[in-house]
């Protein structure tokens, strides 16, 4: 199985731009013949709280519908970031497109305090099932609450894909749990980072890949459209 994670530049607001930068790195992906792609937290919209509710898509938007197409021709699973409707207020969520079955999405279940006067936290963890892989995902400061990734290795996960925005400080800290992630449970962990200003702070990039003895595979640095392939 060939994974991916895709490191975008998200233009502040407009869904229609960063639909279309969305696609192009998906036709890259179908090109290298990767099984799974994912995208940064709230890669469709950037990561603005302040913006989220104006931003809310719904998970039938037709907006969206290309990813399925992509998907379902291609064999190829997309997992997309976006501000979606919850019980009590906004979701952060990771929206899946799976080839020829219903869209999944899986809602951040442990927000960071600074995200609380605008999100509500989701409910369940969602454990796709691919190529007989079994692929926890995670979004941002989950990979820092231990219950997190405990979980998906209690539901026998054996890839750990991250979506976060994190600056060169947080990139620093995802690098060192992420690894420490990855060598105790004996999962392979991927992260998908962003690019740019965002929110108040400058997302830093630094994709990465690590083996399941919590080796760093592959790092991107802080290029932006760009794609990091491993294979497992």
């Amino acid at each position: 199985m060939k994974l991916c994670v895709a490191q975008t530049k998200p233009i502040r607001g407009d869904i229609p731009r960063n639909i279309r930068q969305h696609i192009q790195l998906i036709k890259q992906a179908i090109d290298v013949g990767a099984d799974v792609i994912i995208f940064p937290e709230l890669s469709l919209t950037g990561y603005e709280p302040e913006l989220a509710a104006e931003l809310i898509m719904e998970l039938k938007d037709d907006r969206l519908q290309p990813f399925q197409e992509l998907s379902d021709t291609h064999g190829l699973v997309i997992g997309v970031g976006l501000p979606t409707h919850g019980q009590g207020g906004i979701l952060i969520s990771l929206l899946l497109f799976i080839p020829h079955q219903p869209r999944q999405v899986y809602s951040k279940q442990y927000l960071h305090p600074d995200e609380e006067p605008y999100f509500v936290p989701g409910t369940k963890p969602v454990l796709l099932t691919w190529k007989e892989k079994t692929i926890a995902l995670a979004i941002c400061y989950e990979v820092f609450v231990a219950e997190h990734a405990s979980i998906a290795n209690q539901n026998r996960a054996g890839i750990y894909l991250a979506s976060v925005a994190k600056s060169a400080t947080g990139v620093e800290r995802a690098n060192k749990r992420l690894s420490q992630i990855a060598s105790e449970f004996g999962m392979t962990v991927l992260m998908a980072n962003s690019v740019g200003y965002q929110d108040n702070f400058l997302s830093a990039g630094g994709s990465a890949a690590w083996n399941s003895d919590g080796k760093l595979i592959d790092q991107l640095a802080d290029e932006a459209d760009a794609l990091l392939v491993i294979t497992v």
